[in-house]
């Protein structure tokens, strides 16, 4: 493991996961919120963005989640934010901490990456095959050229990272342990929520 007992700020959201080495926008309008971005702000801005597992106040949290560091900032007039989340680890919690601060904190474990992550030939041209599928289903317009030149774990942690998919299925590819197993069952999702939407549009939706 890359480290233990590292303290960090959550954000509890639903629907939405963060990669190392990708970036996820937000919008912090809640007071608990921007109290955690102002924080971050002046310590060492790391959030550690994260899925309830459920939709209520308070809910358990899901096991994995990723820490992000605060690069792009604007600071509204009205206390707001817009902030770009610059993925850095994915974490395991450890134990949720008594705080005093309007935001919930953690004692968790950075997790190491495998370096140098490839997938073989096969495996990425069925993920493409599928993604095809998918995106012509959903009608989605999608620059094919672009994505043969990303190299293949920015590819599969990218369309991870934003598929419409359901926030179990999203927590699921994110705890993949390396890139050949987070693309076949990427694929496998592909191919459900591709035939889930066919049979009802309004059955694949982003959380």
């Amino acid at each position: 493991m890359a480290g233990t007992g590292t303290r960090i700020s959550i954000f509890p959201l639903p629907g939405a996961v963060l990669y190392p080495g990708l970036q996820l926008p937000l919008h912090i309008f809640e007071p608990r919120y921007r109290a955690m971005v102002s924080d971050a702000l002046a310590r060492d801005r790391r959030i550690g963005m994260i899925q309830p597992q459920r939709s209520y106040e308070g809910a358990p949290l899901y096991e994995i989640g990723c820490l992000g560091r605060i690069g792009e900032v604007e600071a509204l007039d009205d206390g707001r934010f817009n902030i770009i989340l610059e993925g850095e680890a994915r974490y395991r919690i450890l134990r949720e901490l008594d705080v005093l601060t309007p935001f919930r904190q953690a004692e968790a474990e950075l997790l190491d990456e495998p370096e140098d992550e490839q997938l073989a030939p096969v495996e990425r041209a069925s993920f493409e095959r599928e993604a095809r599928r998918f995106a012509d289903a959903q009608g989605y317009s999608v620059d094919w050229e672009s994505v043969a030149r990303l190299d293949d774990v920015s590819l599969i942690n990218g369309v991870s990272q934003v598929v419409p998919f359901d926030a179990a299925s999203k927590q699921a590819l994110l705890e993949a342990p390396d890139i050949s197993t987070r693309c076949d069952l990427l694929v496998q999702l592909l191919q459900f929520f591709g035939k889930r939407g066919d049979d009802d549009d309004n059955q694949v939706t982003l959380q």
